[in-house]
């Protein structure tokens, strides 16, 4: 504890020195956004509405079910969770990185035997707060694993576990492996009904292109096809999909893959092609530190969405399957907590996210692929102190800056709405140099029926001070032509939507009263920027001003009867 405590410090400490590296520039500067609600440019795709973590086991103890509640009630379409280790052997002992349950073993004479009671409480817990499955084949039992000689059970709990373990190797039997996935598609689909399962996600390990899988690629196809083929005999409609590569495509990985499914060998039937019913692989960003701060790098985040629809792409057969971004992240581990990793906590996460998932969008139509989801692989981390520096949306039970904005992505709906600025970029500007020179300003939209909400970010990729951008926000095109409508504008900032900042003003309590608790609880949700006001809508047009300093982030709501 003492040492979690110590990182969590330093990290606070190194935030410090770069917030005060570069105080001098305080010149607001301004930015003009536009919005035209009659130029709607198709559905606004919720692509934010998938979650995942390492550790499945926190889904069922107290922060973690009270964390799975907020998701569920974030607003618009179905949330999914993904979790590593549904199938790692064990009695449900967790630790960072790492979580264990009991699904297979097998007796004396080799034959396996099913226990599903951690599994159910898990989905139990899941579907209890509002939230479906995205189910990961993965990773190897012990029984059933090659390389079971270092297989961990009880790795210290504030420790990483090796990813590389024996839950990293294939299985002895493909066979088993087979019927290990339909026993556990059955025993869902008896349990929880044939339509609650149809709708939920199959897919088949985890980054095979790298640690966490010990064999070919030729191996992985072949996991695949039993694993599918198992799922698909108990729920012939079952929604499956991987290979949920690391980096983008993951060098000629995903290319290999969905050639193998068009035109491959089936490994279980010897026909020709693999079912395939979504596209998944990972994309995470690479932040530095250097000069005494953080620098992101939204650029390599950008670069593996690009590199991976263009290989997407020349697949005509799959180029309109779904995809989902099974891991969509600013960097790499959210156990880790590296001077790198010291933006977890404050507003250059929440800005991130803010500027970043628009951006995936944009990536996907210019390649015409079909983006449904993009996951975001933060969760919380059981019994640890608040503010650790784990890459997390809320942080012993209380809701970090990062959770605010999936509670402003959830207001939004309907369509997505045409928008111009002054001072933003685009996705492949950001792709080609990153956010280094001048910041990113700029929005996102929708209107649906008697609402338009307009998300408005100030993000740059160097966490450091500067100034203020003075917005203005025009609308126009406003199907309530003339008349009084109600403005809610919601911010995160360091004075708002912010649990972390209070706690640094109460000076960094460890542990916290239950008084502390009480205020900083409140602190972590989402907060309006003053009262709701009243605006005139004149010929369909209206005007809303307001700063928004760097890092910052606004949701303007405006609504009329």
């Amino acid at each position: 504890m003492k040492r979690i405590i110590a990182l969590a410090v330093s990290a606070l400490a190194l935030a410090s020195r770069g917030l005060a590296a570069d105080a001098t520039n305080t010149t607001s500067f301004p930015v003009t956004i536009t919005v035209d609600a009659s130029k709607p440019l198709g559905e606004l795709k919720p692509i934010w509405r998938f979650f995942g973590a390492d550790e499945p086991n926190y889904a069922y103890m107290k922060d973690g079910k009270k964390l799975l509640g907020e998701l569920g009630q974030l607003g618009g379409p179905q949330v999914y969770f993904r979790a590593h280790h549904l199938l790692t052997s064990g009695d449900g002992a967790y630790a960072l990185k790492w979580g264990s349950t009991s699904a297979y073993k097998e007796d004396t004479n080799g034959a396996p035997v099913y226990d599903w009671t951690i599994n159910d409480k898990i989905f139990d817990t899941y579907l209890a707060h509002g939230i479906k499955p995205y189910v990961q084949l993965g990773f190897m039992p012990e029984a059933l694993s090659t390389h079971p000689q270092n297989y961990p059970h009880h790795p210290p709990v504030n420790e990483k576990a090796d990813a590389a373990a024996g839950q990293a190797y294939p299985p002895k039997d493909y066979g088993k492996w087979g019927e290990l996935a339909h026993q556990w598609a059955q025993h869902c689909v008896e349990k929880y009904g044939r339509a609650e399962v149809e709708q939920w996600y199959w897919e088949v390990w985890n980054e095979p292109n790298i640690m966490y899988w010990h064999g070919s690629h030729a191996d992985y196809f072949k996991l695949y096809d039993y694993a599918v083929d198992g799922v698909r005999r108990a729920l012939p409609d079952a929604r499956v999909g991987g290979p949920e590569v690391a980096g983008g495509p993951g060098g000629k990985f995903l290319g290999e893959f969905l050639e193998h499914c068009a035109h491959g060998t089936n490994y279980v039937t010897g026909k020709t092609g693999s079912p395939l019913d979504f596209i998944s692989f990972h994309a995470k960003g690479s932040p530095v530190f250097t000069n005494d701060h953080v620098r992101m790098g939204m650029a390599n985040q950008l670069r593996n969405i690009s590199d991976a629809c263009a290989v997407i792409a020349k697949f005509p057969a799959f180029k309109s399957l779904p995809i989902v971004i099974g891991e969509s992240d600013p960097e790499g581990c959210a156990a880790c907590r590296e001077p790198r990793d010291a933006y977890r906590n404050g507003t250059m996460y929440s800005s991130y996210t803010a500027a970043s998932f628009p951006r995936k969008l944009e990536i996907a139509a210019r390649y015409g692929v079909n983006l449904q989801g993009a996951l975001t692989w933060a969760f919380e981390f059981e019994d640890q102190p608040p503010f650790a520096g784990f890459r997390q949306l809320a942080s012993a039970g209380l809701d970090l800056p990062v959770l605010n904005v999936f509670r402003m992505f959830g207001k939004m709906s309907g369509q997505q709405l045409a928008v111009t600025r002054s001072a933003g970029l685009d996705a492949e500007t950001i792709r080609r140099s990153g956010v280094r020179g001048q910041p990113d300003v700029s929005a996102w939209a929708s209107g649906d029926q008697n609402k338009i909400a307009v998300l408005v970010w100030h993000y740059h990729d160097d966490d450091l001070p500067g100034p203020d951008a003075q917005v203005k926000v025009q609308l126009s095109g406003i199907s309530f032509p003339d008349g009084k409508a109600k403005l809610t504008h919601y911010r995160i900032d360091a004075e708002h939507s912010n649990s972390y900042e209070a706690w640094k003003k109460m000076g960094s309590p460890v542990p916290l009263t239950e008084k502390q608790f009480a205020i900083l609880e409140q602190a972590g949700q989402l907060a309006s920027l003053g009262k709701p006001e009243t605006v005139d809508v004149k010929g369909g047009k209206t005007a809303v001003k307001f700063n928004l300093p760097r890092q910052g982030v606004s949701l303007l709501m405006l609504t009329w009867e």
